[in-house]
């Protein structure tokens, strides 16, 4: 018995970008990854409560997520997880870039718009 088995391969400069500036790497049927790349300091978003549980790790810059009531600093070298419907915001202080898992995958069935 055979399965299909598909590779998703996704150049960062080419992939597609969410309203969010968020840009989708690659995506399987039950996760997906996107990347924030260089987003600048500014007022933070609204808070949201996503349908999708959010893992990411930090690969430059400083940020702060408010998570639950809780702040939370991330900084170069840090991971962290949002729960999937917790009430969350970024708060970036200092140029950002990190990559984040979404499971299930952020871009399907507009889950990931704001």
């Amino acid at each position: 018995m055979s399965e299909e088995k598909n590779v998703d391969k996704v150049n960062a400069e080419r992939a597609s970008r969410g309203e969010m500036g968020q840009r989708y790497m690659a995506s399987g049927e039950s996760v997906s990854m996107r990347l924030w790349d260089g987003e600048e300091p500014s007022e933070p978003k609204p808070e949201a409560a996503r349908e999708y549980e959010t893992v990411g790790y930090v690969l430059g810059g400083r940020a702060e997520l408010h998570l639950e009531g809780e702040v939370i600093p991330l900084s170069a070298g840090d991971s962290w997880t949002v729960p999937k419907g917790a009430t969350h915001t970024y708060n970036i202080l200092e140029t950002f870039t990190a990559v984040e898992a979404t499971s299930p995958p952020a871009e399907v069935a507009n889950r990931d718009e704001p």
